[in-house]
């Protein structure tokens, strides 16, 4: 029989070319499915800057970033002189340590402007520079490039002739004031809260700086630039706190044209200190790298709402004990729960005044568990921790069995402390220790011991002591205005102002009017948080519990990861999302279908986003996807 072989294509062979174009589409689709689901929404017909794998989702290798070696600089110094290398050196290892990839410039290549297609210029202590360059850098962020520089760039021409501060005046909008002598082996200058540079750095935390480059303060002239620092003292200078503060700038940032800028008023080397300083000029070194690069930056606000600062008032119960009668009549009459402090002999000679005083507000003790006359005293030393630990636990019972309330503060007679009083305080159940030596912030710190948090308050102004008895200030008009800087100072930083009372001096009846008339001040100030203690510490304990980190996902999408640390819920805390950029059309997100999305606002002049999260629980993390259109995109 013949067999006959048919032609064309089998049945089977289409269905499985169909079969497999349909895999293949729906392929593509979950693909695309899971990029979106990564990287927010994106085209492959836009152009690349938004596509999630082109230049907007950019690692820290991927930025162009290049150091000017000033050799115009190196020529003014001393023949042998190191220093411009040793700064250099020290660039090379902060851009290395954070996976920054980096490019040597020189002069000649300012110049001749091969530095216009990076993204950040950094010009550490380029004193001098010749005209084209001057004009190249200008030219330079005036189109969008951002610049990161230190001490007195471009203050010097090329033959060594001084040029001024034009540069300053023009480029940084900041108005030269003085250089720091080398009179003084250091000083401290001081960092404000809220600020992106700032992020996650103790408020009023104060940097430890080398007068060996002698250390520049200028003024802020225009609203583009911000400062960021202080190098003003009480006890070093004598002009008015308000002029000490806004003259005394020694770090800023800013805009100039379409670009950014940041200025340090001292050289990275010229940072002293321990371990704790170097860390956190560490962070403000890369807050700012982030910050001219436009990454966006996360923060934990300090205080509730839209509050710049916060302020408690406090009375001590020792010299002239019935004066805390005229103390409380004031308190009473402003609305105020304040925390006292009793000296337990005075609370054993009067037990009606405890009682008084614990109907008033919190109270707390003053005890002495050894003394120190400074923090670098050597020759005196505090109790060991089992003496501090039965003192500070018999005076508290002594007053809790007077007054039948919890006793929730202690203070150190002499103001100083360390671990072991901490520890016994913590032991002994007392939630707030107030002290004169917590110098190195000017917001709460919150110390865990066991499973119990204690709130160190720090001393941010100037108590009764030293205002009316030190500076002689008898007039309360004098007394007011003293008290009225130092409210206005920690507003400026952005801390925690504690009013601090004895009873022998602004209890006295002459002097206690004052205390009415200042807590009017504080109220006055609208952003000012007046608070009271409990309140006081379940923020900041609460605030203490919280871990934030940001990533950037595309160029319309950033992943926000909000955890708590803590073994206890958290509750309506804020938390601020700076963009860097304009967004439009803000859409919140989460990782886990059905988690509830916070509320938050944005402010187009920060450029930032504001969380309320409601509620987070012991362990818990969320992930909050916030996708955006850039305007006119």
């Amino acid at each position: 029989m013949e067999v006959t072989k048919k032609l064309g294509i089998p049945i089977n062979a289409l269905l499985l070319t169909i079969s497999g174009l349909l895999i293949l589409t729906g392929s593509l689709y979950t693909y695309l499915f899971v990029l979106k689901g990564v990287y927010g929404s994106f085209s492959f017909l836009d152009d690349s800057s938004k596509f999630p794998f082109g230049s907007v989702f950019m690692r820290p290798a991927d930025y162009k970033i290049a150091i000017l070696y000033s050799d115009n600089t190196e020529k003014l110094l001393p023949d042998g002189s190191t220093w411009l290398s040793d700064n250099m050196a020290s660039w090379k290892k902060v851009l290395g340590q954070y996976k920054f990839n980096y490019t040597v410039l020189h002069d000649s290549d300012v110049e001749k402007g091969r530095h216009s297609n990076y993204n950040l210029l950094i010009l550490p202590g380029c004193k001098s520079m010749s005209d084209e360059e001057v004009n190249s850098i200008k030219r330079f962020i005036d189109k969008g490039g951002s610049i990161f520089s230190t001490s007195g760039t471009a203050s010097f021409s090329t033959d060594g002739k001084w040029r001024g501060w034009e540069f300053f005046s023009e480029v940084f909008g900041l108005k030269f004031v003085k250089e720091i002598k080398k009179e003084e082996m250091s000083r401290l200058l001081t960092l404000r809260g809220g600020f992106p540079l700032t992020s996650g750095i103790p408020t009023g935390f104060p940097l430890k700086i080398a007068t060996w480059d002698f250390p520049i303060s200028m003024q802020v002239l225009e609203p583009r630039t911000n400062q960021v620092s202080y190098w003003f003292s009480f006890k070093k200078d004598t002009v008015l706190v308000k002029e000490g503060l806004v003259k005394s700038c020694g770090s800023a940032y800013g805009s100039y044209g379409a670009g950014r800028f940041v200025w340090l008023g001292f050289e990275l080397n010229s940072v002293l200190g321990t371990l704790e300083d170097f860390v956190e000029f560490d962070k403000f070194v890369h807050n700012s790298l982030n910050w001219l690069l436009y990454a966006p930056i996360a923060n934990i606000q300090d205080w509730p709402g839209s509050y710049r600062a916060a302020a408690i008032i406090t009375a001590v119960v020792s010299g002239q004990p019935q004066n805390i009668r005229n103390l409380i009549s004031q308190f009473n009459a402003q609305g105020i729960k304040p925390i006292i402090l009793i000296d337990p002999a005075v609370a054993e000679a009067d037990p009606q005044l405890v009682r008084e005083c614990a109907k008033a507000g919190e109270i707390g003790v003053v005890v002495d568990i050894g003394y120190l006359s400074s923090a670098s005293d050597t020759s005196n030393k505090l109790n060991d921790y089992n003496t501090q630990f039965a003192k500070i636990k018999a005076a508290a019972d002594q007053l809790k069995a007077i007054s039948s309330t919890e006793v929730t503060a202690l203070v150190p007679l002499y103001g100083f402390f360390d671990d072991n009083t901490v520890l016994a305080a913590a032991q002994a159940g007392f939630k707030y220790l107030l002290t004169d030596s917590l110098s190195n912030r000017s917001v709460p710190k919150v110390v865990i011991k066991g499973n119990k948090p204690i709130l160190i308050l720090p001393k941010t102004g100037r108590d009764d002591f030293e205002v009316v008895r030190d500076l002689g200030l008898a007039q309360p008009e004098f007394q007011v205005y003293t008290y009225d800087e130092d409210i206005e100072k920690t507003i400026f930083e952005g801390g925690l102002y504690t009013f601090k009372t004895h009873t022998e001096v602004q209890g006295n009846p002459e002097n206690a009017g004052v205390v009415r008339n200042v807590i009017d001040s504080i109220k006055a100030k609208k952003n000012m948080w007046v608070t009271n203690p409990q309140d006081l510490y379940n923020w900041w304990t609460k605030r203490n519990k919280i871990e934030m980190r940001i990533e950037t996902r595309s160029g319309t999408r950033v992943a926000v990861t909000i955890s708590n640390s803590g073994k206890e819920p958290v509750s309506d805390f804020l938390v601020s999302i700076n963009m860097q950029i304009a967004v439009d059309h803000i859409k919140v997100s989460s990782e886990i279908i059905g988690t509830t999305i916070p509320p938050y606002t944005y402010d187009r002049n920060s450029r930032s986003i504001l969380m309320q999260i409601k509620n987070l629980q012991p362990g818990e993390s969320h992930i909050y996807y916030i996708d955006f259109d850039k305007p006119n995109s």
